[in-house]
């Protein structure tokens, strides 16, 4: 890989996968490629796993990490070409991802969608121009439609803890939320278990009520439901995430009662295994007697946040070799 912002960087999604599970058996192997080497995470919206994940993946290979909290303590920025900069931006991307390059061996990004414009949110004009003028290898931290990291510790937990002799059933399942949330985190884990469903790895389902269908883009070959009772029979593992409209863009719609993930709703899934990419909001989006009851991998996912990480630097870092 030269840089990671979607599935489609990855030549061989099984072999990174392997690569995670070995690095998690052992963390410091390969301590020789990051020697030397710096590692750039830069943030312009608040981080918590992301940011110490992939610090503390770094950091078992050897590298030297610098953090920027941009949204705090850079300039404002600017993106636009071929205008006067009389307004509110200080500085233009152009040279701040240019000059970031100069300082880093590897940079990560991190920025959200306004979810007031989805042409603009889902052109990822501010990631692709980043990409461009930095010059160095680019890992995604989320962006405005994808949250790479994130779903490859989801199909790493999966794998790793999947004892069945048959594929597993997985179900994207929506939850509730008092907020527009963007679709990034469920657009990445569809076009994430899609690939793994290709290579015959799992069986994938996606189930919401009507108007919250992500775009198609993400979801090709997904069975795609609207009755969450149905769609949980005999799953083998749920992942609980909230996201607005993508066809009325960022709104929240009317929806049914019960969508919120419990106890009951899993009588008739096979044991099934509940995921979160975490923070959740209980008793919300999932019930606390799930998140602290022996169904719950939502701790033991986070925690794979870092063998996900650290697999995607090495691939990097050998790059660079």
């Amino acid at each position: 890989m030269n840089q990671f912002t979607s599935v489609n960087d990855v030549e061989d999604i099984d072999q990174l996968v392997k690569d995670a599970l070995a690095l998690k058996e052992n963390p410091y192997a390969h301590q020789h490629l990051g020697k030397n080497k710096t590692l750039g995470l830069v943030f312009l919206n608040p981080s918590l796993r992301t940011r110490l994940s992939t610090q503390k993946a770094a950091i078992n290979l050897g590298m030297s990490v610098m953090v920027m909290n941009m949204d705090k303590e850079g300039w404002a920025l600017e993106t636009e070409d071929g205008i006067v900069m009389n307004g509110t931006t200080v500085e233009h991307i152009r040279e701040a991802a240019a000059v970031m390059g100069q300082y880093c061996d590897i940079l990560g990004l991190r920025s959200f969608p306004k979810l007031t414009n989805r042409d603009e949110d889902y052109n990822e004009d501010f990631f692709n121009k980043f990409i461009k003028y930095c010059g160095v290898p680019v890992v995604s931290l989320e962006s405005a439609t994808r949250h790479p990291l994130q779903s490859l510790a989801d199909l790493v937990t999966i794998r790793e803890t999947w004892k069945g002799e048959v594929k597993p059933k997985v179900v994207l399942a929506w939850a509730p939320h008092v907020k527009a949330l963007p679709q990034a985190v469920p657009n990445s884990f569809s076009e994430w278990m899609c690939k793994a469903q290709d290579l015959d790895m799992l069986d994938f389902t996606i189930v919401q009520p009507e108007g919250y269908e992500l775009s198609e883009d993400f979801t090709p070959g997904a069975n795609i439901m609207y009755n969450l009772e149905e769609a949980l029979k005999g799953a083998d593992y749920i992942y609980v995430k909230n996201w607005s409209s993508f066809k009325e863009y960022g709104k929240v719609l009317t929806y049914p009662e019960g969508w919120m993930m419990n106890n009951e709703k899993l009588k008739d899934t096979n044991n099934a295994k509940v995921m979160h990419c975490l923070p959740v909001r209980r008793d919300l989006e999932l019930s606390s007697e799930i998140l602290d009851g022996p169904n719950s991998l939502v701790i033991h996912e986070a925690g794979n946040r870092l063998w996900a990480a650290q697999a995607v630097l090495k691939d990097l870092l050998q790059g660079l070799a």
